[in-house]
């Protein structure tokens, strides 16, 4: 099950989206029977089932940045994840992968002895932080992709929560041995991934810049970067991963400046994989997973992000592919995720007391949980 703001489908609005379509793609590598769950307009691997829980992605129509938070879209998330739920339910599904961010499936899981893994892809928020809290059981696994994330959901981690960091497939992104003195910055165009920043930064240091992604926020492109372009700054457009990976190994270093409690980078490991050092705002997880492949600085310093860009382009590229081999492969990712699978299922008939529903528990409609099942 996936989130349905943006479709699963190639090139890829971000990492959760990258996330979920490779991991349908592996697991059906590796002889799994996939449906994915969401949007209609997703476009699932070779071999994957798709099943709409929406005709298509929500932000088409209700824009993410102005109606997170409002009763429409709440409501329409509601109404979809309690069909989608009721769906899986009457699926016979041996496990289910949640990565929907959403409170339902969760509590699905629980109250069904459903063996599901959900993965926490962001840092918390009360409703799903409560729906974590109430559906804990030996049947319901649940990651994060980094130490500090699992730190940022629980003070003291339940059993049933792992860390199982974000993989890409190696082949995917190419190692390149040398760069042409550029940087280059990818992700979705809006304020919590700094791209302001980077620009400045990049300009201080007179190093060239493109910038990759899809502009998600109109009017801070408008007003904070389009007035930046010029020279040798300049934007790229929102690449499929094939044409990105080779932008990738014609620079010499990766500008990622997070503004936001960042869970992981999945663009950082995709640019280390082709070999660039990375210049880092340490914000969240990002030194964590970069390690010494990258310099850092601090949020909102332009000047320390020059310097760092420059120091950047001079630490080893092969040493960057190594740290992405060593530790954020698909195969990595997917058997870590494979071995929660079987200890979910395992699980299911656990001789588990003290199942108890509060009322706020039982939010999901009343076909699909209901107290005392």
């Amino acid at each position: 099950m996936t989130h349905i703001r943006h479709p699963l489908r190639p090139p890829f609005m971000g990492g959760m989206e990258a996330h979920g379509w490779h991991l349908a793609r592996e697991l059906a590598g590796r002889g799994h029977e996939v449906t994915l769950f969401g949007s209609g307009d997703s476009a699932p691997p070779p071999g994957v089932r798709l099943h709409a829980v929406l005709e298509e992605h929500y932000d088409r129509r209700y824009p993410w940045h102005d109606f997170h938070g409002t009763d429409t879209l709440n409501d329409l998330l509601d109404a979809t994840f309690a069909a989608a739920c009721r769906d899986v339910a009457a699926g016979a599904f041996d496990v289910v992968h949640n990565n929907t961010l959403h409170r339902f499936p969760p509590r699905l899981s629980r109250a069904r002895r459903l063996p599901m893994v959900s993965s926490m892809h962001v840092p918390p928020f009360a409703a799903l932080r409560r729906a974590m809290g109430d559906s804990v059981a030996p049947w319901h696994l649940v990651t994060t992709c980094s130490r500090l994330q699992l730190g940022r959901w629980w003070e003291v981690p339940p059993a049933s929560a792992r860390v199982v960091g974000n993989g890409i497939a190696l082949a995917d992104w190419p190692f390149s041995a040398s760069g042409d003195g550029s940087a280059v910055w990818a992700g979705r165009i809006t304020p919590t991934k700094g791209t302001h920043l980077a620009v400045q930064a990049a300009r201080i240091a007179g190093v060239p810049l493109t910038l990759y992604g899809v502009i998600e926020h109109r009017d801070y492109f408008k007003d904070e970067i389009a007035p930046l372009l010029g020279g040798d700054i300049r934007y790229g457009g929102h690449l499929a991963g094939a044409d990105l990976a080779s932008a990738f190994g014609r620079a010499s270093a990766l500008l990622f400046t997070p503004l936001w409690d960042e869970p992981f980078g999945l663009a950082a490991i995709e640019a280390m994989a082709c070999g660039l050092p990375v210049a880092a705002v340490e914000m969240g997880a990002v030194r964590e997973v970069i390690g010494p492949c990258g310099t850092y600085a601090p949020p909102n310093d332009a000047e320390g992000l020059a310097q760092a860009l420059v120091k950047a382009m001079s630490l080893p590229r092969e040493a960057a592919r190594a740290r992405v081999e060593e530790r954020f492969s698909i195969r990595a990712m997917v058997d870590g995720y494979e071995a929660l699978y079987a200890g979910a299922v395992a699980a299911r008939e656990t001789d588990w007391p003290g199942i108890a529903y509060a009322s706020h528990e039982l939010e999901v409609v009343p076909e699909v949980v209901t107290a005392g099942t």
